[in-house]
């Protein structure tokens, strides 16, 4: 039922969606025109000069990479879950979700904390492996840390089809193989491209992995080129074309979803596939599923764990640094869930098209890669109002509009399944609007407005980029130290902080955990 938008109440809740909608758009815009501002032979010549090209190459070749390597794992994993008896599928679901309890710039200190001349492996055997870095480093690190994107998609994907589609073809006498190629993997786009566009994103928004394993892509190189050259108009227009690939990707994966139908029929209950043994994959399935949990959850644990006994940092700065993050995500996160609930609301109560374009620019906000997103709120800032740059309000806006994206989903599910007629109701016994939803509306969808909360506190427990370019000066939080002492090759130093990072990441993984359910109920879209 679609209300009116512009009654008193439509504006209570209009004000803040008319902020985010600001807070995301006049910064990216005012990037355009900072990068405008060299005249157009300067522009084009920055734009084609052998170091652009270069960098651009190293972010689409590693993001490609990446991508297959995913898919790959995330494939083998949700296959071995869904359709065979290879190991339980609870097994399998924690070891695919687990990797996402390690950021991938803590996942790089694993990495070189374990390898090199003087890393775990050589201190406790003897045997020396030399230490990755660069594009093989970078690929390997990002990998492990975003294969799980793929997987719970790929999963879902799976235990979602109607294996009356499967049982036609087998009839018809196509193979098992011909039914994986011609029927299950069409069905699977939706749930591939999902994965991707999260996979994808995540690489082209990486820094921490990149600058620690010293492998030049563009987020690496407009953080430089701002932090060290402080050459503003070259840095505006790297980040202008990281914010065109993200704008890329965005169109393809639309594109390639226009026009994709996958209609099934839900007269009968619904039902899985019979799981069979693994076959032809029991070998290939042993090796990837041992390689992952060894590096991606048996490594991190016993790294960290050694260089936190082996350190001398003492608890009164893991104490300050602690305070940060959580001074940092406390407000960022209470700011994101009421901004999320004021969205999905006039998103929900209010539909028409003003109201989706409001919802989506939310999600832009979430797909620009947070250097490109700090460094247009920098300009923008010292351009617009100076006295904010470099301030705690500043970044904590910065921090809840980037990940608001994160609370909107579980406060929109929630508003769906809650009847407006009970508010209704509520409003013809008398109760204001504010009163109905307070009393009525709200209750039905505290949850939700409070997992989205969590979850926003969560990623911002861990960010990095965000938090570097736009902290007070002195500011110094988790992520922030375990970078600057990585990047140092202080191993024992960055542990505790690592630790930490771990424990608030492993609660983002807990509650994936709880909340995945890779079976759709009958009418869930």
């Amino acid at each position: 039922m679609q209300k009116r938008l512009f009654s008193y109440r439509g504006w209570l809740v209009g004000i803040p969606v008319a902020f985010v909608a600001l807070a995301v758009m006049v910064p990216i815009l005012y990037l355009f025109v900072r990068a405008f501002d060299a005249d157009g032979s300067q522009f084009i010549e920055l734009l084609v000069r052998r170091r652009s090209v270069v960098l651009l190459l190293n972010t689409v070749s590693l993001a490609a990479v990446v991508l297959v390597l995913t898919t790959i794992i995330g494939f083998v994993f949700a296959w071995l879950a869904e359709r065979t008896t290879f190991l339980s599928p609870r097994i399998l679901t924690i070891l695919g979700v687990l990797p996402l309890a390690v950021p991938g710039y803590v996942m790089a200190y694993v990495m070189l904390g374990s390898l090199g001349d003087y890393g775990l492996l050589a201190r406790l055997t003897g045997i020396q492996i030399s230490t990755i870095s660069g594009f093989g480093g970078s690929a390997l690190v990002l990998t492990l840390y975003t294969f799980p994107y793929m997987f719970l998609n790929l999963r879902s994907g799976l235990a979602g089809l109607d294996p009356a589609l499967e049982e036609s073809s087998r009839t018809l006498g196509y193979s098992s193989r011909d039914s994986l190629r011609y029927v299950v993997l069409p069905q699977l786009r939706p749930a591939f491209l999902a994965g991707a566009m999260l996979v994808v994103l995540h690489v082209l928004g990486d820094f921490g992995v990149v600058s620690l394993m010293r492998f030049e892509t563009l987020s690496y190189a407009v953080f430089l080129q701002y932090s060290a050259a402080f050459d503003r108009t070259y840095a505006a227009c790297l980040a202008l074309i990281l914010l065109l690939l993200s704008g890329l990707l965005l169109y393809l994966e639309f594109r390639l979803l226009r026009g994709f139908s996958a209609t099934q029929s839900w007269t009968s209950p619904r039902r899985r596939v019979p799981p069979k043994p693994a076959a032809g994959m029991t070998v290939l399935g042993s090796i990837i599923v041992g390689a992952v949990a060894l590096t991606a959850v048996c490594l991190p644990i016993v790294t960290i764990a050694y260089w936190s006994f082996n350190g001398t940092l003492g608890a009164l700065s893991i104490g300050r640094a602690f305070r940060g993050s959580i001074s940092a995500a406390l407000p960022a996160a209470a700011l994101a869930g009421f901004l999320a609930l004021s969205i999905a609301y006039v998103r929900v109560r209010y539909t028409s098209r003003a109201t989706i374009a409001a919802e989506r620019i939310a999600y832009i906000g979430y797909a620009t890669p947070a250097l490109a997103f700090a460094l247009a709120i920098i300009f923008f800032s010292l351009k617009a109002v100076p006295g904010l740059y470099q301030s705690m309000t500043l970044m904590i806006l910065a921090l809840s509009v980037h990940f608001l994206a994160e609370a909107i989903g579980p406060i929109r599910t929630a508003l769906l399944k809650s009847s407006i007629r009970l508010e209704e109701a509520a409003r013809s016994l008398g109760r204001s609007g504010f009163q109905a939803f307070r009393e009525v509306t709200f209750p039905t969808i505290r949850s939700s407005v409070l997992a989205g909360t969590v979850l926003v506190f969560l990623s911002v427990m861990k960010e990095l980029p965000i938090t570097l370019l736009l902290s007070p000066t002195g500011f110094r939080s988790l992520a922030v130290n375990v970078w600057m002492f990585t990047n140092e090759a202080q191993f024992g130093m960055a542990a505790p902080f690592a630790l930490l990072i771990i424990f608030a990441s492993g609660c983002f993984a807990a509650f994936a955990l709880r909340h995945h359910d890779p079976i759709p109920k009958s009418g869930d879209q």
